[in-house]
């Protein structure tokens, strides 16, 4: 790992590299980079679109819900993605304190909800509205909104925020 931080010039003058040899390096290095990058682009949420085309591959096919936090940043980039809960959504499961935990150790400034239907039908039912009240008003006194909550369906989805702006 130590050679890919050096400089060209660093390169060149360890004995046996030379000017080509340093090059291939620094080259080496970039796309060692990209590839990284593109395995983990850094991804941003800008609509619940977003979330779905990030979620519907991983969770169209689960058996059971998958209630998923993802922390993210001010300008709404992912900085962590926190699996909180499997199976059917259940307020008096759904704790708080666990919810906003991490997002509070990852300096989250606001946290994005993410859950499956088995079903297929993305429509929430009221413990998804219950659960995603409580979390929000909890949210509210940490100084951590909570950005939206997006149920996906098998080719569709259903965001809090879109239902609550229409």
């Amino acid at each position: 790992g130590e050679l890919f931080d050096c400089s060209l010039n660093e390169l060149q003058k360890i004995n046996g590299i030379g000017p080509s040899k340093a090059m291939q390096i620094l080259v080496m290095r970039e796309i060692l980079k990209r590839i990284s990058l593109s395995n983990n682009p850094v991804r941003k949420i800008t609509c619940a679109k977003d979330v779905f085309n990030l979620f519907h591959e991983r969770l169209k096919d689960e058996k059971q819900e998958n209630f998923i936090a993802l922390h993210l940043n001010k300008n709404n980039s992912i900085i962590k993605e926190e699996f909180i809960t499997k199976g059917t959504l259940d307020a008096s499961i759904i704790d708080p304190r666990e919810a906003f935990k991490q997002a509070i150790r990852n300096s989250a400034a606001r946290i994005l909800l993410v859950h499956n239907h088995p079903s297929g039908n993305p429509s929430p039912s009221q413990e998804d509205l219950f659960v995603t009240q409580k979390l929000a008003e909890a949210g509210d006194l940490l100084g951590i909104s909570v950005l939206d909550h997006v149920i996906i369906g098998k080719d569709s989805y259903w965001s809090w925020k879109e239902s609550k702006d229409n």
